[in-house]
């Protein structure tokens, strides 16, 4: 069993001081439309994806705050960019900093869960990671505050990011086993959750990639939540349902989640969920909500457009329906019905 650090004890202690789900959690409603309609932003950018050999506009030559680096055709700048404008363009705020303040205060020990269980290509974009960081800054959340994470530290390495566990600045690593004792029971799901996620945090950040999935058909937001439990592969019968919807449903996860953004910039349409380059495809998007069935939704219909595009057959076809994107709109967890979504568009 990993030995917990000094930093994460104290991290632990202040969590469990501000109340288990954090005292300032956002409801859903507050970044809805007027009319109640379930908010979601795409931020798309031509201009995102360079030529590597000329990229003056990295996450390092920019000196920023980060976990790691893997693409160096990304311009960081217009990723910022990009997050910024889908920060405001989804908390209606007038900056990006009172974006952030909106969702995040200085108190605030945040975790953001990536994916990175399938290495380079096929997992969360650091640099996606780089530029929530900023912004998590200007709400006046501090480096040492904020913890990125996944199942391990070895898979954290495979995606490109850098594990910190004791140094200074942004910490990131994996679970490593320390789940807690006892399995929450929820509906269909049984497992014992990250002790990251329940004891060390006070609100989420949800960043997956959006790609295909060989058994769910998609894998996006509430798919991102098997990497927060030991036993996923408990749960993947079904097409993953009604375990994807019930494990979404825990308080730990519904409760601390504030935010969510999904890495489009070069998804998977088919193959994954890992990497098969035949498929993959420059999106150059990022997509921001706190609505996880909304975001699995639309990242679904933005996979089978392109699946049309390479001649494939959509997943209901293909033996992957993505009925659990229903079943958690039957839950309450959001929406599933175009109807009642607000979809803003904006470029960068």
């Amino acid at each position: 069993m990993v030995k917990i650090s000094r930093r994460d004890f104290i991290k632990g202690a202040a969590v469990t001081g501000a109340g288990i789900y954090g005292a300032a959690v956002l409801p859903l409603e507050a970044l809805a439309a007027t009319d109640g309609r379930s908010r979601l932003v795409i931020v798309s950018s031509n201009k995102v994806l360079v030529d590597p050999a000329g990229n003056v506009k990295t996450v390092s030559k920019l000196g920023m705050a980060s976990v790691g680096e893997v693409d160096t055709s990304v311009d960081q700048s217009v990723l910022n960019s990009m997050v910024a404008k889908g920060m405001q363009a989804l908390t209606g705020a007038s900056s990006e900093a009172a974006a952030w303040k909106k969702l995040f205060k200085p108190s605030d020990v945040v975790g953001i869960k990536v994916n990175t269980l399938f290495r380079v290509n096929a997992s969360t974009h650091p640099e996606v990671v780089a530029s929530i960081i900023a912004g998590l800054k200007l709400a006046g959340v501090k480096e040492e505050n904020i913890i990125v994470w996944d199942r391990n530290d070895r898979e954290l390495n495979q995606g490109g990011f850098v594990v910190n566990r004791t140094g200074k600045g942004v910490a990131c690593y994996g679970t490593e086993g320390e789940y807690e004792p006892e399995p929450t029971k929820q509906g269909s799901f049984n497992g014992k959750l990250s002790r990251i996620l329940t004891e060390k945090i006070t609100a989420l950040i949800n960043v997956p990639i959006l790609k295909d999935h060989s058994i769910s058909g998609v894998t996006c937001a509430m798919k991102n939540h098997f990497g927060t439990h030991h036993n996923p592969s408990a749960h993947h019968g079904n097409n993953c349902d009604p375990f994807l919807a019930d494990l979404n449903s825990v308080p730990a996860i519904k409760d601390k989640t504030r935010l969510i953004v999904t890495d489009a910039l070069k998804p998977l349409a088919q193959g994954g969920p890992g990497y098969n380059a035949q498929y993959a495809w420059e999106c150059r998007s990022i997509l921001v909500s706190a609505d996880p069935v909304a975001m699995d939704y639309q990242g679904w219909q933005i996979i089978e457009a392109q699946r049309k595009v390479f001649g494939l057959k959509p997943f209901a076809e293909s033996g992957r329906p993505t009925k659990f994107i229903e079943t958690a709109a039957s839950l309450g967890l959001g929406t599933n019905d175009p109807a009642k979504m607000e979809i803003i568009r904006r470029t960068v």
